[in-house]
């Protein structure tokens, strides 16, 4: 997980924005839920995707980080979208995938 924060250089103390990494190799489940809607103006039919990645309570993931989900040997970045629901051994957070920082 990587987030776009403000570092200052200790040498020059300019501060410019980089890419930090919170967090690597975390176990976590990725799943996928396929979302239908049909058009009530009689027009194509919209598909969406309901992304939820699923991990451990003591990681503490900030609105708007990327998050890079290596699963199958695929890897592709998400950002979080939206509080994580809290549940008593995990927590699930639902996820888009990664334009930009905002």
């Amino acid at each position: 997980m990587k987030e776009w924060k403000a570092v200052k250089d200790p040498i020059t103390h300019i501060t410019r924005y980089e890419e930090v990494t919170l967090h690597e190799n975390l176990k976590c489940k990725l799943s996928h839920k396929t979302l239908t809607a049909t058009s009530k103006s009689g027009g194509p039919a919209t598909i969406a995707e309901e992304i939820q990645l699923s991990l451990g309570n003591e990681y503490d993931i900030p609105a708007g980080c990327k998050i890079i989900v290596t699963q199958d040997n695929v890897t592709t970045e998400y950002t979080r979208s939206g509080k994580p629901g809290i549940f008593l051994d995990h927590q699930q957070i639902r996820l888009e995938l990664f334009k930009e920082y905002a």
